[in-house]
């Protein structure tokens, strides 16, 4: 019976559904920005399907950005700008080398928990692999490192930026999902330590295989604790963001809002900010929203669209007419993410795929918080996979080092953090310990 429902489903969809997706899809791999890409295709789709009125478009357009939630997306990139800028990123940077730099590749696992500490801050994996990669790179290529193999370590330790709360990723989840951010962060926060822990072991091992970093200096008390105090306004930051959004002070958006203040405040008292530093943060901070929002923005109608057409039932009609097995529905739901993340950034995967799946995900057993944790963790891999990895070009970008070159040399983390993704999806506690 559900694969006579499932197919009569699908029959039921034509030409009015599938050449506007199939325009959607083709704009996207001829590279016409995406939010162009999913504007016209949500338009055309209702146009076509006339499954809700045209003015639809406009409304979600407008209604679904009108979100205090949103806010917090351009504040928490202007706090990572004005933290490179106020050069506290260096000083997180010497506190991770003082805590991890006495152990085996410990330059190597110094740069992986440099990117931690700068995702507890700028929630953004571009941010990171950019700020991290420049102060980091060379000095990994002086110890030993061949210049692609650099390049890949800062590009999957940068993959942290979207799993370590808080997090854009997470932000925008809650707001398509209707769930609380601020739980979504405290869920997220087991799953995102253990991907920085499997992008650390992966290095040692590969260091084991290859000698790349052989020495080590050793762990001094009096070093570290030096260095803790020297960067002790650094270390206030992600301090008054995670304190205050777990200890229910602040909501994310008003925790992003006052890291912006604090940063700016401390890098002008220790003036290594101006005055003048401020409309240069504002300006570059702005362009990075202007490819999130509006690629926001044009998703949610499309999401709606594809609501009311049945999408997200003839879906799990679809997969439980193939199998029963909550297994094998899970493991199919994380090959969709890991090639969507290939192709395609983590905010349209999560406004498109995040309401067709959710249903999937609950057949299967799973709760909507473990879901997410499981679909942002997944995405995570997308930063590192060709031919979209977000991180490949920014590091290729500072290096002149071929992405593809990069790209062989990221695979035995992207090993590693697959087998993260499947203790996430296995283990429902790592997500759920908090609910």
């Amino acid at each position: 019976m559900e694969f006579l429902a499932a197919q009569q489903a699908v029959s039921s969809l034509d030409w009015t559904f599938y050449l506007p997706l199939g325009l959607l899809v083709a704009m996207i791999a001829l590279g016409v920005p995406v939010w162009v890409s999913i504007g016209l295709g949500a338009l055309g789709m209702l146009t076509l399907t006339e499954t809700l009125p045209l003015s639809v478009f406009g409304e979600a357009l407008f209604d679904g950005i009108n979100a205090f939630a949103l806010i917090a997306v351009p504040l928490f990139i202007l706090t990572g700008d004005a933290l490179v800028r106020s050069g506290l990123s260096d000083k997180l940077l010497d506190v991770a080398e003082a805590t991890v730099g006495g152990l085996r590749t410990g330059l190597g696992n110094s740069t992986t928990l440099g990117c931690g500490f700068f995702a507890c801050i700028s929630g953004s994996d571009a941010a990171g692999a950019a700020a991290v990669g420049r102060m980091t790179i060379h000095r990994l290529v002086d110890r030993g490192y061949p210049l692609p193999a650099a390049c890949a370590l800062v590009a999957s330790g940068a993959c942290t930026g979207i799993l370590i709360p808080p997090s854009i990723a997470y932000i925008v989840m809650g707001l398509v999902l209707g769930m609380s951010a601020s739980t979504l962060f405290l869920a997220a926060a087991i799953p995102g330590v253990l991907m920085m822990m499997s992008v650390m072991l992966t290095n040692m091992l590969i260091n084991r295989r290859y000698g790349y970093e052989a020495e080590k200096s050793p762990f001094s008390w009096r070093r570290w604790l030096s260095t803790v105090w020297d960067a002790r306004w650094a270390l206030f930051v992600p301090v008054v963001i995670l304190g205050g959004i777990y200890s229910g002070i602040f909501t994310p958006t008003e925790a992003a809002a006052v890291a912006v203040v604090v940063v700016v405040i401390i890098g002008l008292l220790q003036k290594r900010l101006v005055l003048g530093d401020i409309p240069r943060m504002l300006e570059s901070s702005a362009r990075v929203c202007g490819v999130i929002v509006p690629i926001i923005a044009v998703s949610l109608p499309l999401a709606q669209t594809l609501s009311s057409l049945n999408i997200p039932q003839t879906l799990v009609g679809g997969v439980s007419a193939m199998t029963d097995s909550p297994t094998l529905i899970i493991l199919m739901m994380i090959g969709i993410l890991v090639l969507a993340g290939c192709v395609m950034e983590t905010t349209p995967n999560i406004v498109i795929l995040s309401p067709l799946l959710l249903p999937l995900a609950q057949q299967a057993g799973m709760n909507e918080f473990h879901f997410a944790i499981l679909m942002v963790t997944t995405l995570g891999l997308g930063f590192i996979t060709p031919p979209l990895g977000l991180n490949l070009f920014v590091v290729s970008g500072l290096t002149r080092c071929s992405v593809l070159a990069v790209a062989r040399h990221a695979v035995p983390f992207v090993i590693g953090m697959l087998i993260v993704v499947l203790l996430v999806a296995f283990v429902p506690w790592l997500s759920t310990w908090a609910l």
